[in-house]
């Protein structure tokens, strides 16, 4: 971002070639540094975040589940965001999140009432978990946003031992191409960002073990993930099973392909996996599917 633009060259880059860079500017006055009232007390609502970043060791982009008990996510004042407990010893970012300052983008999706909201900026530990302090934060509409409940109490078990391996299985290949939802972390010079892709089941299509591609549907016109994607290849995907709280973490690089009328699929490429049983304490129910799914 430069002065008060809210995007960088690799969105505007996106947006100049679809032809949305006005419409961009007008949905880009909704971001801003600060936390509003109405959006600390959508936060402390949630019982999961989603955060992603790159691992300053390895260099890869993880986007990884952070649950717990609503309230443990708050504003603690108009730029900080507090999140209780943090990543798992053996998550991915567990590394990254516990380096001061590293850049961070997260999502808090609520599909109980299909509203998400987006917080970036740079994460510190605390004794109690992590704070992260914001320098932007915007609400998204709720198109492709699957409707679901929670079904259950918490589950107290903790999560199961870690899968890690460098290609899917047909098992996870069988459960990535029957998801309805996944998230994307993609990082960018100085930050990151977390955001949501959803549709009906097969949207996600699985080319081989380490190859996914999916559809680029019409959103915001921000164009922060590909923009994002358009300077830095990096991504890192999550997967959730929404009954059994199951993980599927993946990391890898990503492009954006053109097509005519404007059609675009992004095209990811694995790098490794890592599968977590009870990821999530939460169970869900079955979804009612959002009606902008094509």
């Amino acid at each position: 971002m430069t002065g008060h633009d809210p995007y960088h060259q690799g969105s505007r880059a996106v947006q100049d070639r679809v032809g949305v860079r006005a419409l961009a500017d007008h949905v880009g006055r909704s971001i801003g540094p600060g936390i509003r009232p109405v959006a600390a007390a959508f936060l402390e609502l949630q019982p999961m975040l989603v955060i992603g970043a790159r691992d300053p060791e390895s260099g890869r982009v993880w986007a990884s589940p952070l649950t717990g008990d609503p309230g443990f996510v708050r504003a603690t004042g108009a730029h900080q965001v507090s999140v209780a407990g943090g990543a798992g010893a053996g998550d991915p970012l567990a590394a990254a999140l516990g380096r001061p300052g590293t850049p961070v983008g997260t999502i808090a999706l609520d599909p109980r009432t299909r509203r998400r909201m987006r917080l970036g900026g740079r994460a510190r530990p605390t004794p109690r978990g992590l704070a992260i302090e914001a320098d932007r934060v915007f609400s998204n509409c709720p198109k492709y946003l699957q409707k679901r409940q929670l079904a259950g109490e918490r589950r107290v078990a903790p999560a199961g031992p870690l899968r890690v391996t460098s290609e899917l299985s047909a098992a996870q290949r069988r459960f990535v191409a029957a998801a309805d939802t996944f998230f994307i972390a993609t990082v960018r010079d100085g930050g990151a960002d977390a955001s949501h892709r959803g549709g009906n089941p097969g949207f996600v299509r699985v080319l081989s073990p380490t190859e996914l591609s999916w559809p680029d549907y019409a959103g915001n016109a921000m164009f922060l993930t590909l923009g994002n994607l358009a300077t830095d290849p990096g991504a890192g995907l999550l997967f959730l099973d929404w009954t059994t709280g199951t993980a599927l973490q993946l990391t890898g690089t990503a492009t954006t392909a053109y097509g005519p009328g404007g059609a675009r699929t992004v095209h990811f490429a694995l790098t490794e996996a890592v599968e977590t049983s009870g990821a999530s304490p939460w169970t869900w129910s079955a979804p009612e599917y959002s009606p902008a799914n094509p």
